[in-house]
């Protein structure tokens, strides 16, 4: 019995140790990584890009998810972006490095992709 507890207790240890580091990363670590990458063809090479890009694709999923579900509900969604968005990645990361330092770590990269898209596509009124 103590070893089945033992066995369960450490699978329970595991899988929130995964889910903690599945959770994402702060938007301050993000931006700092970010910063360092330089924005030319050969960038995804780096380990760390595809990184971040996985983190970016994440989070704009994540956004896209709320304003389907808020539209669907009837409720005002956090933007309005038309269906097909053309990233400019330079803009999008200086609007991020614009938020200030001591508010990047307290959001998630979820959080600041959802303030650029906010401030790119309001919805009226």
């Amino acid at each position: 019995m103590t070893r089945l507890l033992l066995i369960a207790g450490l699978a329970l240890s595991m899988a929130a140790g995964s889910a903690v580091a599945q959770s994402g990363m702060t938007l301050d670590t993000f931006v700092t990584r970010a910063n360092r990458i330089p924005l030319n063809p050969t960038a995804m090479l780096r380990p760390d890009a595809h990184r971040l890009k996985g983190e970016a694709e994440r989070a704009f999923r994540t956004v896209g998810n709320e304003i389907t579900a808020a539209r669907a509900a009837s409720r005002t969604p956090p933007a309005c972006p038309p269906a097909q968005i053309n990233l400019n990645v330079r803009q999008m990361l200086g609007f991020l490095n614009g938020i200030p330092e001591a508010r990047r770590q307290r959001m998630t990269v979820t959080d600041g992709i959802r303030s650029w898209m906010a401030s790119q596509y309001p919805c009226g009124a």
